[in-house]
């Protein structure tokens, strides 16, 4: 039977996003301290939203896991995973780089989930204590495969609200990945839903209409799909891998290092 969704929340005039903008307060911001001396966050911040799907580029470090943890926080979210129904008392401090943002909404979303493939076994043990199963289809997430726990998540608890989404194709297959852009689809062309989300996924920064951030950088920055390095090396792998396996695996001989 199709699971009918609940509609609780106002939503914001011809499906505009529940967050508009995050600006930076420049005196919070301590160039000599972590996270402000992260190149693309050193020159502070200031994003506008027009899309109801964002995602953040970017190497390893450059930064996204960490703003959108602050993000996370900024909306009462747990910072490990969660919504506003699983805060622990260890999180009651915000972050550095929380208390340094400021979040305008049109109108505020109540609702959301803040995700982190990196902590989810521990959200999944969470659940598994505090929480009724069926709400995540009826069985156990550490009884499913990484990936399935994953989509369970995403089609049980996704309904409306700020979903803030870090590397969630972490467990996701090519064909899972397809199946979870379809999940936002449902839900953000209504404009019941709103996703902020890093990624390194070429298959997931595909989605239409999206808009990229990237933070390889000295500032934040929007890009187009194409431009995106995860777009160009996987297009250029997956045409002539030989190329990449050439400059990877062949070494100079010892006459030619010697030279």
């Amino acid at each position: 039977m199709k699971r009918t969704r609940r509609i609780t929340m106002a939503v914001p005039p011809t499906g505009a996003p529940f967050l508009r903008r995050i600006v930076s307060l420049p005196e919070r911001f301590d160039l000599t301290r972590y996270p402000f001396n992260i190149q693309a966050l050193s020159q502070g911040i200031d994003l506008a939203f027009r899309s109801n799907v964002t995602f953040f580029v970017g190497e390893n470090g450059s930064g996204k896991s960490t703003l959108l943890e602050a993000l996370a926080e900024c909306c009462g979210f747990n910072p490990e995973g969660g919504n506003r129904d699983h805060n622990r008392e260890v999180f009651v401090d915000r972050s550095d780089l929380a208390q340094a943002l400021r979040l305008s909404w049109s109108p505020k979303a109540t609702e959301g989930f803040f995700m982190r493939a990196e902590s989810f076994y521990n959200f999944a043990t969470y659940i598994e204590q505090v929480s009724d199963l069926r709400a995540y289809g009826g069985r156990s997430l550490h009884e499913q495969s990484h990936g399935e726990s994953f989509l369970s998540l995403f089609a049980n608890r996704f309904e409306q609200g700020l979903y803030i989404l870090d590397e969630p194709e972490a467990a996701l297959s090519p064909q899972r990945q397809l199946s979870f852009l379809k999940i936002i689809h449902d839900l953000e062309t209504p404009g019941h839903a709103q996703f902020l989300i890093a990624t390194h996924s070429p298959i997931i920064l595909s989605y239409p209409g999206a808009v990229l951030f990237s933070l390889d950088g000295d500032m934040i920055r929007e890009i187009a799909y194409r431009e995106s390095d995860h777009y160009r090396v996987t297009r250029d792998f997956l045409n002539a891998p030989e190329r990449y396996f050439k400059h990877l695996f062949d070494t100079p001989s010892r006459e030619e290092s010697d030279a």
